[in-house]
């Protein structure tokens, strides 16, 4: 069996891992010409993790993140609304990791080309087309000028190429644009002193105003990590068209923030100090996808944010892209008939993310911050005067179960 994954980003090099695993040949076939360290901020949860570590990689892993061990829900203007405990020092059997999004995939690239060979990952090549016939799939490509490249045969052809997948347009003609709900995010990383736990997340705000920060590396000098943060702002309505293309690395001016920083409130940490200090960051507007009907066509399916892009909320992107590299090389190993363990991948996969997606629209496990800034808008001295402990757990337990991450699952 030979299998052609499309994308060199996190789940297309987790699927090579995965699959290389499971003793099935296969490469990776990027666009880009060179495999930059793009993004800022990742979490990987738990249930990511283990994984991970089920290839090799946790050493690594925790070599080039941070362990977090502390989320911290609060109202825009500073009151803490819940504070849990994250990873191990919630029970797990596995830590949760903050990292850069670039060196995260660096390190899965590495790992790709010392097991699989240099030319397992073969930039430059951007697919435009593909047939499928009873013996396999034949891929077509072009370099970046549009020349031709040699097509490319294969058993199956695994589509991990993004939310603005070639394959999925190809599957999927009359779907339209990403849907945007009108937020807008900016997101960067500086070196700063560290604060709480050393590994905390803190969420401060609502749908409406949101800002997250959390270290996600060692810093450059002592008492210091590089830490990550995030601004998000409604600036439109939903279902508008989206202001600009969906791309984690388009550059914005921190200057434009400057009237927003200002409605935030976080005790722990300067944050205006923070975003001020940072040289570069980018602007991205918050975008997903309808969930599918299927996947899988024949030889061919989809995987991660080319199969279920969603809002960055509950930190699960690129988890679930992670848990769908672990199904689908599982399905591979398994069946004889690969359109078999294509549909069953699917049937594995497909309605768990369609629930994540859908919760995420709505805030996923971060609704509570939105109940409570509705119930008390001017921010409030105790949280059991404006919400019960029940219905806050409640929030952040059913979305973990929806999502593959409570204790239970992970653990068992």
């Amino acid at each position: 069996m030979r299998v052609v994954i499309i994308g060199a980003g996190i789940g297309g090099l987790t699927t090579a891992l995965r699959l290389h695993h499971e003793g099935i040949d296969c490469a990776v076939y990027e666009q880009s010409e060179q495999i930059s360290q793009l993004g800022v901020g990742i979490n990987v949860l738990p249930h990511a993790v283990k994984e991970l570590d089920a290839v090799g990689l946790l050493d690594r892993l925790e070599e080039g993140g941070v362990r977090t061990r502390e989320l911290v829900y609060a109202h825009r203007l500073g009151p803490v609304i819940l504070s849990k405990p994250c990873g191990l020092e919630a029970g797990f059997d596995f830590p949760q990791l903050s990292f850069h999004r670039g060196r995260l995939q660096g390190v899965l690239l590495r790992a790709v080309r010392e097991r699989l060979g240099d030319d397992a990952v073969r930039t430059g090549h951007r697919l435009t087309s593909f047939e499928q016939d009873s013996g396999g799939v034949l891929a077509e490509f072009v370099d970046r000028q549009g020349r031709s490249l040699d097509p490319v045969r294969a058993d199956v052809l695994v589509a991990a190429d993004g939310i603005h997948s070639a394959v999925r347009s190809l599957l999927f003609p009359a779907e339209g644009p990403p849907r945007w709900n009108g937020v807008t995010l900016w997101r960067g990383a500086t070196d700063w002193p560290e604060f709480g736990s050393g590994g905390s997340v803190i969420v401060a705000g609502g749908t409406a105003a949101k800002l997250v920060v959390y270290p996600i590396a060692p810093g450059r000098t002592p008492g210091t990590k590089l830490t990550n943060w995030a601004i998000c702002i409604q600036t439109g309505q939903a279902g508008d068209p989206p202001p600009s293309r969906q791309d984690w690395s388009r550059p914005a001016d921190p200057a434009d923030l400057t009237e927003h920083v200002g409605r935030f409130r976080m005790p722990a940490v300067d944050h205006a100090g923070l975003v001020a200090a940072t040289e570069e960051c980018f602007e991205f507007p918050m975008c997903d996808r309808d969930p599918l009907p299927h996947w899988s066509q024949g030889r061919v399916t989809l995987l991660g944010d080319a199969a279920h892009p969603m809002y960055p909320m509950g930190s699960n992107g690129a988890g679930q892209a992670i848990l769908d590299a672990t199904s689908l090389s599982g399905h591979l190993a398994r069946h004889d008939d690969l359109a078999d363990a294509l549909r069953a991948y699917q049937d594995d996969r497909l309605a768990a993310t369609a629930e994540v997606v859908l919760r995420n629209r709505t805030g996923g496990p971060e609704s509570v911050i939105d109940e409570v800034e509705r119930l008390a808008p001017d921010g409030f001295s105790r949280i059991e005067d404006v919400i019960d402990a029940a219905t806050l757990e409640a929030a952040v337990s059913g979305y973990a179960r929806a999502s593959g991450s409570s204790q239970q699952q992970v653990n068992s």
